[in-house]
């Protein structure tokens, strides 16, 4: 018998069983048999068939009964199944079964009612979380559904509920399954963002979340734990949604006072101690997501002023003109982190074109996706960057970890190593377009945008393509930004010793060679620039390469014959040989 005939089977005699009126215990069986049997299944064949959802009809009436809250987990699991299909999604989409769902995820819209939820059960709780995933599932599967719960008191729920986060009787699960439902609706349903946000005041509550957090695991004494940090996770998406359009707008007051204490609380977040090293990574990410959506202006609520008593904690190292610099020490290794993580994926991307891994189903089936060099990257790269053109200290305690002076390090390539500086100069010639525009502008920044500064640092080959899309080839300086005149390029004794010997082009210490053309005579010389002439329009002919010169907005422009080169060059009159 096939997988489907056996599942229409099981739906048969689990119909039956509803429609007849058996008592509990004999739907219990059949819908645990039934939940045990598909807790992986994803689509179902038979969605079309009515019998599949008269299943549906009769779950949602036995909801509606006065049931035992064990009967009742198990027709929301049975619901919750179902729900994965976008099909089934859809037939669940109606006011009244959503109204149903609401009811028993207890979704209560005044304080009096909210005030019962110090008095659950583990029997409810386990109904309320099973409830909240069928309501996940649905509104993330069907558009329908997004729109009804957007207006139907759902949103106004959760936010009741948040208002007993205080109370340690209420399970951390009712509180993830909330957050990730107000996450599904701000971000599915844009509209809903003004209300949850100002209307309903859910800035601030979500705050208040993060900071309860914090605050018990400092009374702790540890760091938060590995449920903590899910839950402040989903907080943080949500704020997400909800500060899109911050940079597109004037700011009153009001939520200007937000933004401060946002960036408070974002930099508690930073500096907090998670138990897992893996979830503080996680953490610092979802922080530094939130951060590319505040104007650049706020990054200075990042620094802290190093007061008498908060200085002996703070290193030296950690401290710049009198602010303390922790927060952008963690951003600071956090890039380190993803770029050592990014050429480990690299590695092992050749390392499979070589010797391809064998084929594992079960393995592919558990996996998640790896993400890409940009989702990995291009955050914290925009983060810094936006921190760095806008704040003096942060650029200039940034410059001093990513691009340090120079000592006889300059006898390698500027890629070569695992340095800040090394990693990013990998990245300077990536395919990744996002990466090879905001790896060179940080970099760039961190120069003052000074070009001779960048050459020295990562070599002019690797800085030539956002020299030429500034139209900086030739020198001089960028005109996006107005920074000190005060230089910060002191040189090192070791430095300024190799300094004449260095190939701009590569940025390495490099021995003296003997020039070829050192023993041609003029004649030979010659001779050989005609042939490379002759070669470079014969590669111009064929569509191979095509020869450029540098226009009047310093930018590389396309030439139609080889001899424009030759144009703009002076010859130096020769010397007279008479003599008197």
């Amino acid at each position: 018998m096939s997988v489907d005939s056996e599942l229409q089977e099981m739906e048969g005699k689990l119909l039956q069983l509803l429609e007849s009126g058996s008592d509990d215990e004999q739907i219990l069986n059949v819908l645990e048999q039934f939940n045990t049997q598909n807790a992986m299944t994803v689509n179902f064949p038979s969605t079309k068939d009515s019998q599949t959802q008269e299943i549906i009809a009769a779950l949602c009436q036995k909801l509606g009964e006065k049931r035992s809250a064990r009967c009742n987990s198990e027709c929301l699991k049975t619901i919750r199944i179902f729900s994965r299909d976008t099909v089934l999604a859809d037939v669940l989409a109606l006011d009244s079964t959503l109204t149903l769902l609401m009811t028993h995820a207890w979704f209560h819209q005044t304080a009096e009612e909210s005030d019962k939820i110090t008095t659950l059960k583990d029997e409810d709780t386990e109904v309320i979380i099973e409830a909240q995933k069928c309501l996940c599932n649905i509104i993330y599967n069907s558009k329908k559904a997004q729109h009804i719960c957007s207006v139907n008191g759902c949103i106004e729920g959760v936010i009741q509920r948040m208002k007993t986060y205080k109370d340690a009787n209420l399970k951390h699960d009712i509180k993830y399954f909330d957050m990730r439902l107000l996450f599904l609706l701000s971000a599915l349903v844009p509209e809903t963002r003004q209300r949850i946000h100002f209307e309903l005041h859910g800035f601030s509550y979500l705050m208040e979340i993060i900071d309860l957090l914090l605050h018990d695991a400092e009374e702790r004494k540890t760091g938060l734990t590995d449920q903590e940090v899910d839950l402040c996770c989903e907080v943080l998406k949500i704020l997400f949604n909800l500060t899109m359009s911050l940079k597109m707008k004037s700011l009153d007051e009001e939520e200007d006072g937000h933004l401060m204490r946002l960036i408070s609380v974002l930099r508690e977040l930073l500096l907090c101690k998670t138990e897992s090293n893996d979830r503080k990574e996680e953490l610092v990410s979802h922080t530094v997501n939130l951060l590319t959506n505040v104007p650049a202006t706020s990054y200075e609520q990042l620094l802290t002023p190093l007061t008498d008593s908060g200085a002996d904690s703070v290193t030296k190292d950690n401290e710049t003109e009198g602010k303390n610099m922790e927060s952008i020490v963690v951003l600071l290794n956090f890039l380190h982190q993803r770029l050592r993580k990014v050429s480990r994926e690299q590695d092992k991307d050749i390392q499979n074109i070589v010797e391809p891994a064998p084929h594992n189903t079960e393995t592919k089936l558990h996996s998640k996706p790896p993400c890409s060099m940009s989702d990995n990257l291009t955050p914290i790269l925009h983060c810094l960057c936006e921190a760095s053109r806008n704040n003096r200290s942060i650029r200039k305690f940034c410059r001093l970890k990513v691009l340090p002076p120079m000592r006889d390090e300059v006898r390698n390539l500027p890629e070569e190593g695992d340095t800040l500086r090394n990693r990013l100069c990998q990245l300077l010639t990536s395919l990744s377009s996002s990466i090879k525009h905001l790896v060179p502008d940080f970099l760039f920044t961190l120069c003052k945008e000074n070009v001779d500064r960048m050459i020295k640092y990562t070599g002019y080959g690797n800085c030539a393509g956002l020299l030429a899309e500034r139209g900086l080839l030739m020198g001089g300086r960028g005109k996006m930004a107005s920074y000190s005149s005060e230089s910060e390029d002191s040189e090192t004794e070791e430095y300024s010793e190799l300094r004449p010997m260095v190939n701009p082009v590569t940025g390495r210490w490099e021995e003296e060679r003997p020039k070829a053309i050192d023993n041609m005579s003029e004649e030979q010389k010659e001779y050989e620039a005609m042939k490379a002439v002759d070669l470079i329009h014969k590669l111009h002919e064929k569509g191979v390469i095509q020869p450029g010169c540098l226009g009047s907005d310093g930018r590389p422009t396309p030439i139609s014959h080889i001899l424009q080169l030759t144009e703009n060059i002076k010859i130096a009159p020769e010397a007279s040989s008479d003599s008197d």
